[in-house]
């Protein structure tokens, strides 16, 4: 599995209108993409970055494939609304390799 991790900023007097609306448009997306496992999304709670998402994936052609692909038209239009992103892509450790719970 792989996490693709993306931090960012919303621009000051956004139409939240509309960026809500390109919110769905892009749940709507990631649901429909092959290899797409699980979208969170989340706010800072101590400020900035203001919000993060978290997308597994589960490999990193699935990830490929939607970076190279449909991601391009989204993030043109993501620019409407954001600033100061960040992007990192996550993978299993070697050493832990599954998560470790509370039983």
């Amino acid at each position: 599995m792989i996490e693709s991790i993306m931090t960012f900023d919303l621009m000051p007097g956004i139409d939240m209108k509309a960026y809500q609306e390109w919110v769905s448009k892009v749940v709507d997306s990631l649901k429909n993409q092959p290899g797409m496992l699980e979208f969170r999304a989340n706010r800072n709670m101590l400020g900035n970055p203001m919000s993060r998402t978290v997308t597994v994936w589960k490999s990193l052609e699935d990830w490929a494939i939607f970076s190279e692909g449909p991601w391009q038209q989204i993030n043109m239009e993501f620019r409407r609304f954001a600033t100061n992103f960040n992007v990192e892509i996550w993978g299993p450790s070697p050493i832990v390799k599954d998560a470790i719970r509370k039983s």
